[in-house]
């Protein structure tokens, strides 16, 4: 009996308490403030995480790395600090395209570039004194070469650019070869000088001695001849090949020793020749050219 009533007080607390409604309440309420502190302890984790992640890199964090933005941060600011060009002739120099700075570079004043300037036609000078320097020493040489001993050469004080050329012969035919052996006249002088641009430019060429009529000599001594003219020289054209051209002209244009009392003591002169081959070379242009060819003579 004494069990049995045991039995029943213990099923009545058991009763009480699970249908207690505090005591429901207190256990959910105990649950929820658990629930709650885990919920709170993994938001603090999960908070925590964020702000790390959020967190600039700076101090240790630099050691790590961090996002595309902060590496391309690096890159951007030697743009940020480039030089920028110093005022003044610098800057001048400096500014504007590569065809504004070429053409500051020629047309810009200053020594330097007047010296720059300069050297051009220096060395195109150079350059052309060369060519007929070695030119006329060719000549030279085979001038004296020549086997009929046709021409012969003096040099005018010494000067590689004026030459006295004797001519010994024309054609032994010719009323002028006549002449020459009754005056006694052993050559016919002529003079040459040859301009800077020598041999692209024609020798200037006059007679000196004896005083000549006709045979295409005018007046000072000065010839006509359109190879001796620009627009009928070539560079090809020799001093030897010149002189034969010119003995062939004396016999077509027949040619005489002046013998004329007062005349024939009267001599040439350099500058009356110019004048005379100028204004025979205006006319020839305007009226054309005739000069025989060297079998004529």
């Amino acid at each position: 009996m004494a069990t049995l009533l045991r039995k029943i007080g213990l099923i009545r607390l058991h009763n009480r308490d699970t249908e207690d409604p505090k005591h429901h309440h207190n256990h959910r309420g105990g649950g929820g403030q658990q629930s709650a502190s885990l919920r709170g302890k993994g938001g603090a984790k999960s908070g925590g995480h964020k702000q790390q992640q959020q967190q600039p890199p700076g101090g240790a964090g630099d050691a790590s790395p961090g996002p595309r933005k902060g590496k391309r941060a690096p890159e951007l600011a030697p743009r940020d600090k480039l030089p920028q060009p110093a005022a003044g002739a610098a800057g001048a120099a400096g500014s504007g395209g590569p065809r504004e700075r070429a053409a500051g570079a020629r047309a810009g004043p200053g020594p330097a570039g007047a010296a720059g300037g300069s050297l051009v036609p220096a060395a195109r000078q150079q350059h052309c004194a060369q060519v007929r320097s070695r030119r006329l020493m060719k000549e030279l040489q085979d001038i004296a070469r020549l086997s009929d001993r046709f021409i012969s050469v003096e040099l005018v004080d010494d000067s590689l650019f004026d030459w006295n050329v004797k001519l010994h012969q024309v054609d032994k035919d010719s009323v002028l070869w006549q002449d020459m052996k009754e005056t006694n006249t052993e050559f016919i002088l002529l003079n040459l000088t040859f301009p800077d641009n020598f041999p692209f430019s024609p020798p200037f060429m006059r007679v000196l001695s004896p005083r000549l009529e006709n045979g295409y000599v005018l007046d000072g001594g000065a010839i006509c001849m359109e190879l001796l003219t620009p627009r009928g020289w070539s560079s090809a054209y020799t001093v030897e090949a010149v002189m034969r051209q010119f003995a062939a002209s004396l016999v077509k244009g027949q040619g005489r020793i002046c013998r004329k009392a007062g005349k024939s003591k009267k001599s040439f002169s350099r500058k009356e020749a110019e004048a005379t081959f100028k204004s025979l070379v205006k006319t020839h242009e305007k009226y054309g050219w005739v000069t025989p060819p060297v079998s004529d003579g």
